[in-house]
């Protein structure tokens, strides 16, 4: 293979987190994910291949399971995979193939700039949204579908108003109504990671709140490398058919318009949510995954 250079398996400790995090800084792929501190806040455990003096990186997020290590995708983590520039299928590969035997079982996201065909792993796609804002409010709105407008609408008819810098505690107070699961862990660690963000002015919360005062509608946002991550969410039942979630990203949007500034959605390889998100005029940016097994025969089945 040609370009790849030299790769290095670091382990965490030995890392120099300065030169990582500068890698991501000015990587034409880079994203919030893959910050030495956003790792150290949602994967705990996390190692690294690097390649040449921090040319291209790539973090390895690592569990134990019956004595066996394997990769997986942190929470509130959407992609991960190789950051820097000039990527090709070549260093995709080599990379992958840096990745040590040790660990046994893969199953992990990568970046919008990681499908390549022909590395000779199993990556596969997958599906995320961004719109761009770049515009002004009214460019952006003329792009909605027509059920999203009448959502909207439907929103302030019933009373519903916009609520900025809702706390983190009341929006996971309205993730227990979503079908996953949140850990008391989980939960601290991105409060810890938001905290820390909001205080550099790169975290906002909003909130949409029916006309007896209760929460609706709530999401965390982060910002990073022109982006606007609709990174947690949490909706109450109730706010389903008044709009609510509808009105908030509007709302996001409205305050954030004209500004170079992709807002990503995140997802979704759901049908709904990708229709969903698609209405406010999204496009489709496709990222890739992988999943390998190599477990021992006797793992292979209890998995």
């Amino acid at each position: 293979m040609t370009g790849a250079g030299q790769i290095r398996y670091i382990k965490q400790r030995e890392i120099d987190l300065s030169k990582w995090d500068n890698c991501i800084s000015r990587s034409g792929n880079g994203l919030v994910y893959a910050y030495s501190f956003y790792l150290d806040a949602m994967a705990g455990n996390w190692d690294a291949l690097v390649r040449n003096d921090y040319e291209t990186v790539m973090p390895l997020p690592w569990r134990k399971k019956w004595g066996i290590a394997y990769l997986y995708q942190p929470f509130l983590t959407a992609q991960l995979g190789v950051f820097g520039n000039r990527l090709s299928a070549d260093i995709i590969t080599s990379f992958m193939a840096a990745i040590p035997r040790s660990f046994r079982y893969w199953d992990f996201s990568l970046n919008h700039q990681n499908l390549f065909a022909g590395t000779g792993y199993p990556l596969y796609e997958r599906m995320n949204y961004v719109l761009s804002l770049n515009r002004p409010y009214e460019v952006i709105e003329n792009g909605y579908r027509e059920n999203i407008r009448r959502n909207i609408k439907k929103s302030r008819d019933y009373g519903c108003t916009v609520a900025r810098n809702v706390s983190l505690d009341s929006i996971f107070e309205l993730t227990r109504f979503q079908p996953a699961t949140i850990s008391d862990r989980e939960a601290q660690s991105f409060k810890n990671l938001f905290a820390h963000l909001h205080q550099q002015g790169k975290g906002e919360t909003y909130g949409i709140r029916g006309k007896d005062g209760n929460l609706l509608a709530s999401a965390a946002f982060l910002f990073s490398h022109r982006r606007a991550y609709y990174i947690l969410v949490g909706n109450h039942p109730n706010g389903r058919t008044l709009g609510a979630s509808h009105a908030l990203i509007d709302a996001f949007i409205q305050d954030h318009a004209n500004r170079e500034l992709l807002l990503d959605f995140e997802g979704s390889d759901i049908r709904n949510l990708a229709f969903f998100y698609s209405s406010f005029g999204a496009r489709e940016e496709k990222y890739a995954a992988v999943r390998l097994n190599r477990l021992p025969w006797w793992a292979k089945w209890m998995k």
